[in-house]
C-alpha cells in the first residue's frame, strides 16, 4: 500500500445551506481499490481470479475429504485469496454506485462486474458445500493433526451451521448464478428508483435524503411540508415499491421452504449466529417496554411542544429552546476524535486515517445513496464511510457510529478476508459504543442544565429510534412475510400493517395521518437485508449493558479487553465475546438491563421537567 505522503489529498465538496456557510465536507477517493472503471488492473485481477478458480476446482473438487489437515488449510488460503480479489472488485463497484446512482455508467458497471464475479465464483461453489459434507469425526481428526487448519476452526464451525439447509450442488450453483437476475436485480431497481426521486417541499425539489432531513426542522410548517412531500413522492410510486416487496418476500418464502428454515427470520438469525429464541426474547422485552419507553417519552415531548397530539412529522422535531445550531464538519470531527481518544488512545489511533486520508464521503449531492454506512471492502485495502452530513447533532452521532464500524473493521482485518466478518448482531457493538462515548463526552462537558436536558432528550430519541423503531420494523417485516405466504399483498394492505406496528410502538401520543401509510416504502433494509433491523436493537441493548460495566469500573483492564473483542472479528460468538465482561445475552435479565438504561434517561428527563 502506498505510504501516506504519496496518497492524493482528500477531496472536499461544498456544504449546502443546511450545513452552514463556508464549511466543506470530505468526499472519498476510491483509488486505493482501483483508479476508475477503465483501470486495467480490474480486467487483469478478474482474469487471474478466473484462471485460479478454474484450476482450484479442477484440483480439489471431489477430493476434500481425502486431503491432509495441512493440505486443507492451504486450500482454504487459496480459496480466501481468490474470494478477496472478487470482493475488491465488487467493493469498488458498489461504492462507485453508492456515490452516484444517477450516473447510468455506474449502474452498468456494477451489473457487469456482478455478472462477471458471479460467473467466476460459480467455480468455487463446490468448496464450501463439499467441506460441509466432510464427516464430523474426519474433520475433527484433521483439525487435531494440523495447527494450520485449527486456526480455521471458528470459520468451519460457522460454515457447518448451514449444513441442514444445504441443497444439492447443482441446485446451489444454479441459484448462485441466477442471483444477478433475481434478488440483486430487484435491489438495483429499488436503488435506482430512490436515487432518481425528487421530493417537492414547498417550492424546492429535493432528494429523498434532503427531504427526510427536513423532518427534523425546527419549523413545524417545514416539517409538515416535507412529510407531505415525502408521502406524495412515495405515494406516486407505491405500486412499484409494493411489487418489489411482494416479489422479494415470495422469493424468500420459496428459498426458506427449500432450505427448511422454519420462520421468515430464521435464515437471518442463522447468519447472525444467534438462536431464534434469543431474538424472540429481545423482541418480547422491547415490546413489553413500549409503555415505559416510547409511550412515556413521546407523551412528554407532546407537552414540551405544546401539542395535544403529535403527528408523524413531529417525531424527530427539535425541542423548544433547542437552537439546533449548525455544527461544522471540523468541529464534529474534533468532538468524535476526542471522545474516542479519552476512552482509548489506541482506538483513536486506528480511527485517525479516516480523517487524514480520503476514506469518508460526507458531501451532499444528487444521486448519492441516502443514509450512512461503513463498507469494510477487503483487508488488503481499508473501509470506506458514507454519510450525508447536514450539520446537526444527530449527524455527529452518525459520524461516531460509522467510525465505530470502520475502527472495528480495521481491527478485525488481521483475521483475514473470511474470518474478519462479524455477524450483524455483533457488528453494531463498536458503532453504538462509539456513539455512547461521544454522547457521554458531550454531556459531561455541558454545564448548562437546560442544554444538558436537550442533549439527554436527543440521546433518548436516538435510542428509541435504534431500539423501539427497529423492533417495530422487525415486527412489520414478520407480519408482512407471514401474510405474504397467503398471497400477494396490496399496497394498501402493506400500509395497514405499517400503521398497526407504528401505533403499537409509538403509542397514544401520536395521531397518524393516512398519508403516513406509505412510509414503509423508503426503508432500504427491507429490500437489501430482510430481518436485519433487529440487529440495531440487539447492539444497542448489548452496548448499554457493556457501557454500564465500563462506567461501573467492575471489569479490570476494560480497554484492552474491548479492543481484543473487536480484533476477534467473526472468530467468536456473542457468548464468548461477552464472557470477559461478566455478561450473558442468553439470560432473561440481560435485555432488561439494556432497556433500563433508556428508562433511566427518561426518568432523569421527567425529574428535570
Amino acid at each position: 500500500m502506498p505510504d501516506r505522503q504519496s496518497r492524493p489529498a482528500p477531496v472536499f465538496a461544498p456544504l449546502d445551506a443546511a450545513g452552514g456557510a463556508g464549511a466543506a465536507l470530505p468526499a472519498w477517493d476510491l483509488a486505493d481499490l482501483y483508479a476508475g472503471t477503465e483501470d486495467p488492473r480490474i480486467a487483469a485481477d478478474l482474469d487471474r481470479a478466473e484462471a485460479e478458480a478454474r484450476a482450484f476446482a479442477e484440483r480439489l473438487a471431489g477430493r476434500l475429504e481425502g486431503l491432509s489437515g495441512d493440505a486443507m488449510a492451504q486450500a482454504l488460503l487459496d480459496y480466501e485469496r481468490i474470494e478477496e480479489v472478487l470482493g475488491r472488485v465488487m467493493s469498488f463497484a458498489q461504492l462507485l454506485f453508492a456515490s452516484d446512482a444517477q450516473a447510468p455508467e455506474h449502474g452498468r458497471f456494477q451489473q457487469t462486474m456482478s455478472e462477471r464475479v458471479t460467473a467466476i465464483s460459480s467455480h468455487l461453489v463446490f468448496f464450501t458445500l463439499e467441506l460441509n459434507r466432510v464427516p464430523e469425526a474426519v474433520l475433527e481428526a484433521k483439525l487435531a493433526a494440523s495447527p494450520a487448519l485449527a486456526a480455521w476452526r471458528p470459520w468451519l464451525r460457522d460454515l457447518r451451521v448451514w449444513l441442514p439447509h444445504q441443497l444439492p450442488d447443482e441446485m446451489e450453483k444454479l441459484l448462485h448464478e441466477k442471483e444477478v437476475t433475481g434478488r440483486a436485480a430487484w435491489n438495483r431497481l429499488f436503488d435506482e428508483t430512490m436515487a432518481n426521486m425528487q421530493v417537492k417541499v414547498g417550492e424546492e425539489e429535493l432528494s429523498v435524503s434532503a427531504a427526510l432531513n427536513k423532518l427534523s426542522d425546527a419549523d413545524r410548517a417545514v416539517r409538515e411540508a416535507a412529510a407531505r412531500g415525502v408521502s406524495a413522492a412515495f405515494g406516486e410510486r407505491v405500486r412499484l415499491f409494493a411489487l418489489i416487496t411482494n416479489t422479494l418476500a415470495k422469493d424468500k418464502e420459496v428459498m426458506d421452504k427449500w432450505r427448511r428454515h422454519p420462520r421468515p427470520g430464521s435464515s437471518r438469525n442463522r447468519a447472525n449466529m444467534v438462536e431464534d429464541e434469543v431474538v424472540d426474547a429481545l423482541v418480547t422485552a422491547v415490546r413489553e417496554s413500549y409503555g415505559r419507553l416510547s409511550h412515556r417519552y413521546y407523551a412528554m415531548k407532546a407537552r414540551w411542544l405544546g401539542l395535544p397530539r403529535l403527528q408523524h412529522w413531529d417525531r424527530n422535531a427539535p425541542l423548544p429552546r433547542d437552537a439546533d445550531a449548525t455544527i461544522p464538519w471540523p468541529e464534529a470531527v474534533r468532538q468524535v476524535r476526542e471522545a474516542y481518544r479519552a476512552f482509548s488512545p489506541e482506538l483513536e489511533r486506528v480511527a485517525a486515517p479516516f480523517f487524514d486520508r480520503p476514506w469518508i464521503d460526507a458531501a451532499l449531492r444528487p444521486g448519492k445513496a441516502s443514509g450512512a454506512f461503513a463498507h469494510p471492502t477487503v483487508p488488503s485495502a481499508h473501509p470506506y464511510l458514507l454519510l450525508n452530513y447536514h450539520g446537526k447533532a444527530r449527524d455527529v452521532m452518525t459520524l461516531a457510529h460509522e467510525l465505530g464500524h470502520g475502527v472495528h473493521q480495521r481491527l478485525a482485518a488481521d483475521q483475514g478476508y473470511l474470518r474478519s466478518s462479524t455477524p450483524l448482531t455483533l457488528a453494531e457493538t463498536a458503532s453504538v459504543f462509539g456513539e455512547m462515548l461521544t454522547f457521554r463526552a458531550m454531556l459531561d462537558a455541558e454545564a448548562d442544565p437546560a442544554r444538558r436536558r436537550l442533549l439527554l432528550a436527543s440521546k433518548v430519541e436516538d435510542m428509541l429510534n435504534t431500539v423501539v423503531r427497529q423492533v417495530a420494523f422487525y415486527r412489520f417485516e414478520t407480519l408482512l412475510h407471514e401474510e405474504r405466504r397467503q398471497g400477494e399483498l396490496s399496497a394498501e394492505r402493506i400500509g395497514e400493517i405499517w400503521m398497526e406496528v407504528q401505533r403499537e410502538s409509538l403509542g397514544p401520543a401520536f395521531e397518524f395521518t393516512p398519508d403516513y401509510a406509505v412510509y414503509w416504502s423508503y426503508i432500504p433494509h427491507f429490500v437489501h437485508t430482510p430481518f436485519y433491523v433487529y440487529a440495531y436493537a440487539f447492539g444497542d441493548c448489548l452496548v448499554n449493558a457493556l457501557y454500564g460495566v465500563f462506567r461501573e469500573g467492575s471489569v479490570p483492564d476494560f480497554e484492552r479487553k474491548y479492543i481484543e473483542m473487536l480484533r476477534a472479528g467473526g472468530t467468536l460468538r456473542h457468548g464468548e465475546l461477552l464472557a470477559p465482561f461478566g455478561l450473558d445475552a442468553s439470560k432473561p435479565d440481560f435485555w432488561k438491563r439494556g432497556l433500563d438504561v433508556i428508562a433511566g434517561f427518561i426518568d432523569e428527563l421527567e425529574a428535570a421537567a
